[in-house]
């Protein structure tokens, strides 16, 4: 994984859209690089704004992205929008995708050999949005993007970079749901708040739960 800072000019908004597409249509849609390939529904390359500030990485597609196309539709993905929402954005200023581009079998962790294959698209994504802030939503995409084998504990709250953008590792809404307790939750939103302040936006008044 490379560290060092993109060296390609910044795009304008439609030349990132272009790209984005031209990659998602040309590269992903048809890729067979791994075995993953073999038992997709369809492949889900991500979305949002293509000139996002704030980009949310996760692990890979489950069994109801598999069968939309679309990243974080399924219960995870409710939880993600709501942590969206209560940053002040909507799901549409964001961008979100992740690690694979394919649905695991059973919703397994991606091997070795699929992270590997997936992640040149993932860095291409990067490099073209240029988002300001990575949020990294769980520990296989924590540590892929910070080459690190650290714990959630060890690496969330606290702020990273990579290739000069600032990363903000915090745990998976899928995680979230399992331990549904309200140290969790504030755990999250704390890290949130970090990140809007990092962006220089007001921090929203949480709703009482």
């Amino acid at each position: 994984m490379p560290t060092e800072p993109f060296t390609a000019p910044v795009m304008q908004r439609a030349q990132k859209i272009a790209a984005l597409r031209a990659l998602d249509e040309t590269q992903v849609k048809g890729c067979t690089k791994c075995r993953l390939c073999e038992t997709r529904t369809q492949t889900v390359f991500g979305e949002g704004d293509a000139d996002a500030q704030l980009m949310f990485i996760g692990e890979g597609p489950g069994e109801n992205e598999d069968l939309h196309g679309r990243p974080f539709v399924g219960e995870a993905g409710q939880l993600l929008d709501k942590m969206i929402l209560a940053m002040g954005f909507s799901r549409q200023q964001v961008f979100i995708c992740n690690i694979v581009k394919c649905r695991p079998p059973n919703n397994r962790q991606p091997a070795a050999s699929e992270t590997a294959a997936c992640t040149p698209y993932l860095l291409k994504q990067i490099e073209i949005v240029r988002p300001r802030v990575i949020v990294t939503l769980g520990l296989p995409s924590t540590q892929l993007l910070l080459q690190t084998k650290n714990s959630m504990t060890k690496s969330r709250g606290r702020w990273h970079e990579w290739r000069g953008i600032k990363v903000m590792p915090t745990y998976h809404p899928a995680y979230v749901l399992r331990a549904y307790t309200r140290d969790t939750r504030e755990a999250v939103w704390s890290d949130l708040q970090q990140v809007l302040s990092a962006l220089g936006l007001t921090i929203p008044k949480r709703k009482s739960e």
